[in-house]
């Protein structure tokens, strides 16, 4: 006789990404309130409505809650990426498709909310860890991209160089972006995040 199983059935993939994003909200929300040393896991397992078991059990650390919702806003670049047309040229592809968040998860008050965690990483070591290992993670997608687009092997010299150069491009414009939104608004900043992008990468592909 077959043994009935007992408990909660396994979260899917989905649903798993769904509750570390959700999670990661409301991490992030405490720590433009109270600050990343004042806030403690129990306090974010509370604002998410999970168990503290719940949310060590997604991330290895506080710091590490903002993964999440960085993640996901560097999504909207990779998606732009992979939409790229073979005879369009990436700046005008950049300037006229990207959109900081673009139109999924990340929309509205939450590009404030990513906006404020990167200004965080100015300060915190520990968030600047995790923002720079959401940015190294995205990179071979990049790679990926930039050796179809020239024709090359994956692991070429020239569309590594290149994906690391637009990866970083994306770093700076968006620390840049974090910064005048403090002074601006987020909304106003955005606005004039792909044109930023382009400069910087018009800048990164002359003499190094």
């Amino acid at each position: 006789m077959q043994e009935t199983r007992r408990g909660r059935p396994p979260l899917s993939t989905e649903q798993r990404d769904r509750q570390r994003l959700e999670i990661s909200r409301h991490a992030v929300r405490l720590f433009r309130a109270q600050g990343l040393a004042a806030t403690s896991g129990a306090q974010i397992a509370e604002a998410a409505g999970v168990s503290e078991r719940t949310v060590w059990r997604w991330f290895r650390a506080k710091e590490s809650c903002v993964e999440p919702l960085l993640r996901s806003a560097v999504a909207a670049f990779d998606e732009v990426l992979r939409t790229w047309p073979p005879d369009r040229d990436l700046l005008d592809h950049l300037r006229g498709e990207y959109r900081l968040g673009g139109d999924g998860e990340v929309a509205g008050g939450e590009v404030e909310d990513v906006l404020a965690v990167v200004r965080m990483t100015a300060r915190e070591p520990a968030l600047r860890a995790v923002w720079l290992l959401v940015q190294e993670q995205a990179e071979p997608l990049l790679t990926e991209v930039f050796a179809r687009r020239l024709g090359v092997p994956a692991d070429s010299v020239e569309a590594r160089t290149k994906a690391a150069v637009v990866n970083a491009a994306l770093r700076i414009a968006t620390d840049d972006l974090a910064a005048a939104a403090a002074e601006i608004g987020a909304p106003a900043a955005a606005e004039a995040h792909g044109e930023r992008l382009s400069e910087i990468l018009r800048i990164a592909a002359g003499p190094f």
